[in-house]
């Protein structure tokens, strides 16, 4: 695995089975490289955080808000992490749940533009 540590795998596993619903909406249609052929992998720790989703190629971050995210100490937090995630060279994209609920296809134009753009990148 990478060399990770055992707790972060002890963390990641817990996360996978914990996940909310819209988290494994989105992760049907991510996983197996079903968009654009880009391998994205959950619960992918970088740092002191473990992103939602990532593609390690594109340097690409998806997390999914739910309600909890909606307190101004959580909104901080978010930032917090989003700007460490920017340090280390990733891009992150933030949906909350309800997008993924009410138009996931949405949802995956706004990944695979990134993707796009990400790729576009290393040409």
């Amino acid at each position: 695995m990478r060399g990770l540590r055992v707790l972060e795998i002890r963390r990641a596993r817990e996360l996978r089975r914990l996940s909310p619903a819209a988290e494994r909406i989105l992760w049907s249609r991510l996983k197996s490289r079903g968009l654009q052929g880009a391998k994205f992998v959950r619960s992918e720790p970088i740092g002191p955080y473990f992103a939602d989703f990532a593609c390690r190629a594109a340097k690409l971050v998806v997390e999914i808000d739910g309600e909890t995210h909606s307190s101004d100490e959580e909104i901080a937090h978010d930032r917090r992490r989003s700007a460490f995630l920017q340090t280390q060279g990733y891009r992150v994209l933030r949906f909350a749940n309800a997008q993924i609920y009410e138009n996931v296809e949405a949802v995956l134009d706004e990944i695979a533009q990134a993707l796009t753009e990400s790729s576009g990148k290393a040409d």
